[in-house]
This record gives C-alpha cells, sequence and structure tokens, in this order.
C-alpha cells in the first residue's frame, strides 16, 4: 500500500482510533472504509499512526520568505521573531485568525493562513527535515567562499541553528535569513531536524555583531595608518605626520583622515569624547598623562597594551608600553 493511500485511510480511521483509546492495532476489515475497502495489518497501523502521533500538533510556515511572530492576536502585536518557509512551529491553541505556536526560543502568535496544519503536515513532515548547524564558537565567521582568505558576510553567536545547504571538506554552506555563505566544519555541530524560528533577540545579537565587526573594522584601519607614520620626527606645535608633529598634533591628523574632527592640544582632546576605563580600551582610543596634575600628553591605543604616539623629539613617533607613564585617562572620539 503506497504511503499516500495509508495516509488517507489513516485519516478517515482516526475517530475509530482516538475513540478506541489510541490503539495503533487494527484488524483487517470486512465493510468500507469511507467507500475505500482497505486491509492493513499492524506494521501499517504503526507507519500510519506514529507519525500523526509525533505530528499532530506540528505547523510548517506556507510562505515564500518568512511571517511574523507576534506578542499578541493582532497585527498591533509586538514583533518578537521569524518563522522561515518551511520553518516548523508546535501549534498551543488557536484564537480566531490566529494560532498561538512554540519555536525555538519563540512563542507567539502567527495569523492561521500562513501555516500548513493537518492533513498537509502529515504529507510534507519528512521532506522538509534538513541539515542543521548549530554554532560552537563564541563568535563564528561567515564567509563568502570556503576559506579564510575571503570576505566575512556576516558573524553568528553561539548557540545560533543555520541551515545547511551544502556540506565540503572542512566547511558547510549555511543559510542565515536572507544571506549565505560558508563556515569551518570544526566550528559547528551538525544534526537532522525541523528549522525554527529566529528570534528578535537572536537577529539582534546577529546585528550588534556586525556593528561591532565594522566598529572593528574602523578602527583597525585608523592604528594601521598612525603605524604608517613610525620613525618620523617629533615637531612640538606641528601637525604634519611626515614632516613633524607633537603629541596632540599627531592624534589630530590620524583621526581628522577617518573624519572625525577634535580640539588641538592635549588637554583639550582629554575633555571630549567618552571616557572608557582602562581594561576597557579598544585600538583607536586616546591615552593621556598629566604631570603636576595637569594633561600634558597623549597617544594613541593600538592593542595589546601598546600605544603609538609623537613621544619627544629624540624619539619621534614610536610605540611605547601604554603604561610607561602613569596614564591619567583614556577617552574615546570613536563610535562603539
Amino acid at each position: 500500500m503506497t504511503k499516500k493511500v495509508r495516509r488517507i485511510a489513516a485519516c478517515c480511521m482516526m475517530g475509530l482510533l482516538v475513540l478506541a483509546g489510541g490503539a495503533k492495532t487494527a484488524y483487517a476489515a470486512g465493510e468500507p472504509v469511507a467507500g475505500i475497502v482497505v486491509l492493513l495489518n499492524e506494521t501499517d497501523i504503526s507507519d500510519i499512526i506514529e507519525p500523526i502521533i509525533e505530528y499532530h500538533d506540528l505547523a510548517i510556515a506556507n510562505v515564500t520568505n518568512y511571517v511574523n511572530i507576534r506578542s499578541e492576536a493582532s497585527t498591533a502585536g509586538k514583533l518578537v521573531g521569524k518563522l522561515y518557509s518551511n520553518g516548523t512551529c508546535t501549534v498551543l491553541s488557536r484564537e480566531g485568525e490566529w494560532t498561538k505556536v512554540k519555536s525555538g526560543n519563540v512563542t507567539g502568535y502567527i495569523m492561521s493562513r500562513y501555516l500548513y496544519t493537518g492533513q498537509k503536515v502529515y504529507e510534507m513532515a519528512d521532506s522538509i527535515k534538513t541539515k542543521l548547524a548549530t554554532v560552537k564558537a563564541r563568535v563564528l565567521n561567515v564567509r563568502a567562499k570556503a576559506g579564510t582568505n575571503y570576505d566575512i558576510v556576516t558573524q553568528v553567536p553561539q548557540g545560533f541553528v543555520m541551515e545547511v545547504l551544502d556540506e565540503q571538506q572542512d566547511w558547510v554552506k549555511v543559510s542565515i535569513g536572507d544571506k549565505t555563505g560558508y563556515v569551518h566544519s570544526a566550528y559547528v555541530g551538525i544534526e537532522t531536524g525541523f528549522k525554527q524560528a529566529v528570534s528578535v533577540e537572536e537577529e539582534q545579537a546577529i546585528e550588534n555583531l556586525e556593528k561591532n565587526r565594522q566598529s572593528s573594522s574602523l578602527r583597525q584601519q585608523i592604528v594601521n595608518y598612525a603605524l604608517k607614520f613610525l620613525g618620523n620626527p617629533y615637531v612640538w606645535g606641528g601637525t604634519s605626520l611626515t614632516k613633524g608633529a607633537d603629541c596632540s598634533g599627531f592624534t589630530q591628523s590620524v583621526l581628522k583622515k577617518f573624519g572625525i574632527y577634535i580640539p588641538r592640544t592635549s588637554r583639550e582632546q582629554a575633555r571630549g569624547g567618552r571616557r572608557v576605563s582602562f581594561s576597557n580600551m579598544k585600538p583607536g582610543d586616546l591615552i593621556f598623562y598629566t604631570r603636576n596634575g595637569v594633561v600634558n600628553h597623549v597617544a594613541m591605543y593600538i592593542g595589546n597594551g601598546k600605544v603609538v604616539g609623537a613621544a619627544s623629539r629624540r624619539e619621534g613617533i614610536t610605540i611605547k608600553d601604554f603604561n610607561y607613564r602613569t596614564p591619567y585617562k583614556a577617552v574615546s572620539y570613536i563610535n562603539n
């Protein structure tokens, strides 16, 4: 008997089976069931009933892209997540034109017309199972192609689940919302299952990683630019990165290259920006030093406990430990 016929028979028999207390065994019947003569043995019934029991409260997204999940049964409800095409959810209840569901880390409401339920689910369930990759690293780069030398498309946090599109020797092609890319197989766990909803918090986490990555990229560009002038002379009152600059002329000119305009003197620079703790300094932040309680020097933090700056007439533009003098404060003029 084909799977389709067995499922039709199962639907016709559901009422009888429920009344019978959910028994999974039926015997050969001499009377037609809904006009169809069907002979079923115990194995046939098991094949029919087990999927129905397993998927009886399952629903599948009936959309080409995604459907919104809201906090209440109304389009005015707060957006709490998205369920992508062929993603699945557990039906909790039905309220008019809305269905309350749970999927992944999201519980909320979806308009019922955007969900497959009942017989359609039994027909589709096996075919929409897919391989899923769960991120094991704290933050994982998703690259444009399979290799560490390719551009980063986005980043995903630990625990995030992605659909697997293809597997290669050391790389896995994955889908993240409307983006695709490659992750190294060593940093994901792969298993077969149903796609689940993505919460607003999970999407926000990815957005935050992207913002931080862009900010980090800008900071690194600033540091790389500053380091190009190592060995150039210190000139009191100067602002030329090639012919000579003093400490604050150096920091002002470096940041100006990136459209960041700061005051001229170290004392004025120390008054502006956003103060950060020494434990939270990032590359591109400025560190100030005092003499007799007055700010008289500034350098740029480059990471790993080091600063670059116009140190003195003898040393010129050079790299030092950030605490070669007792630091007074750290300030950031870079957003994020």
